[in-house]
């Protein structure tokens, strides 16, 4: 919700407090993601070493302690590092949280655990833009940044209820080191990667494809539709990558990515447009839950947070080097061109999932990962 609440407000704090402008914006939105994405792995191996709470509630700290720093920057130059310190206390709460619902949670219920872990991530960055582009027509940034700070604040007394139980460390031979990134985690982050690159065709390219089609008016519908079917499916559906696995789950999930950008691509029309988001909404509930949960079984117990750290380092990966790479192939091509970028890169997801990732086994819960 902290986090969420700033989301529509830094771009326009940028321009209206900085006179920036798009390089501007770009470099102020993304820094935060430039110092999370490096920071991931790492904190997770913190995790590993002193116990989950302390990235909650270290983490959540951090976030709030830097966007109160937001009301003393009074250049880009003073904002930056500010916006690179939140992005260091967000890889820490998340790596954290999402390991310890984990750890939580029995092992024949961790893709329902996901699941409902990502409800309470959706729920937050749906509810705070509202309100803090609400807040900031009304009263400024400043006020927003308060809000955000004392969202913060909460979850770092809630994070006094995450355990401190420290993991097992597994016996390592002498001078043996870990890698940076986490073995078991690296091919379930490119099955991600793909997956996500198509989310990036989505919302980056859906609205001026919409723009592009005489019949439909506004985009604003279709990602209603998106956004509520996950939560529906991944609230009653939560079960599902228990039930049938996380291979067979995460097969459906690029299939029906792939078909929603496929839909979009060859029916430039109404019905094209509501099928392929629906189809794509049922793809985008069920691949994460299916793919964390195949990394948490693939890792030792005492290097679970190093690899969810690792898993989601490949979501910023996916943000960045995905709207990069489909803004060349729109500007080559059209609009409909990233559908098609975003269909072959599901394509590439399933041969990565059936061919590597399906032969891989879970590691012993307490031997550490090969090097």
């Amino acid at each position: 919700m902290g986090l969420g609440l700033t989301l529509p407000v830094v771009p326009q704090f940028i321009e209206d407090d900085f006179g920036g402008g798009g390089v501007a914006v770009g470099l102020g939105v993304g820094a935060m993601a430039v110092s999370a994405a490096l920071l991931r792995p790492l904190v997770g191996r913190l995790g590993d070493e002193r116990g989950r709470r302390i990235l909650v509630i270290g983490g959540s700290a951090v976030v709030g302690i830097s966007i109160l720093g937001y009301h003393f920057a009074t250049s880009m130059a003073t904002f930056i590092p500010f916006r690179l310190l939140t992005g260091v206390g967000e890889a820490a709460m998340f790596v954290g949280a999402a390991t310890a619902a984990q750890d939580l949670a029995p092992d024949h219920r961790r893709g329902e655990a996901a699941s409902i872990f990502s409800v309470a991530l959706y729920g937050g960055l749906a509810i705070g833009p509202v309100i803090g582009d609400s807040v900031y027509a009304q009263w400024g940034a400043g006020p927003v940044w308060t809000i955000a700070a004392g969202c913060l604040g909460v979850a770092v007394a809630l994070g006094f209820f995450v355990p401190s139980d420290r993991p097992t460390q597994p016996q390592r031979t002498p001078g043996e080191r870990r890698r940076f990134l986490h073995p078991a985690a690296i091919w379930p982050g490119m099955v991600l990667f793909c997956g996500l690159y198509a989310l990036v065709a989505f919302t980056a390219f859906l609205p001026l494809y919409v723009d592009d089609i005489a019949s439909v008016d506004r985009a604003g519908i279709f990602f209603l539709g998106y956004g509520s079917l996950i939560l529906v499916i991944r609230l009653l559906g939560a079960t599902i990558p228990d039930r049938f696995g996380s291979i067979p789950t995460a097969t459906l999930a690029l299939g029906a990515l792939g078909g929603g950008m496929v839909a979009f691509f060859v029916a430039p029309n109404l019905a094209g447009l509501w099928i392929g988001t629906l189809v794509f909404a049922v793809g985008q509930a069920l691949l994460f839950p299916s793919m964390f949960v195949r990394v948490v079984n693939q890792a030792p117990e005492a290097e679970r947070s190093h690899a969810v750290g690792t898993f989601s380092l490949f979501f910023d990966l996916s943000q960045g080097v995905g709207a990069l790479v489909l803004g060349i192939v729109v500007a080559q091509s059209s609009n409909r061109g990233a559908f098609a970028a975003g269909a072959v890169a599901t394509v590439v997801g399933m041969v990565i999932l059936r061919t590597v990732v399906a032969r891989t086994s879970p590691a012993p819960a307490g031997n550490p990962t090969p090097i």
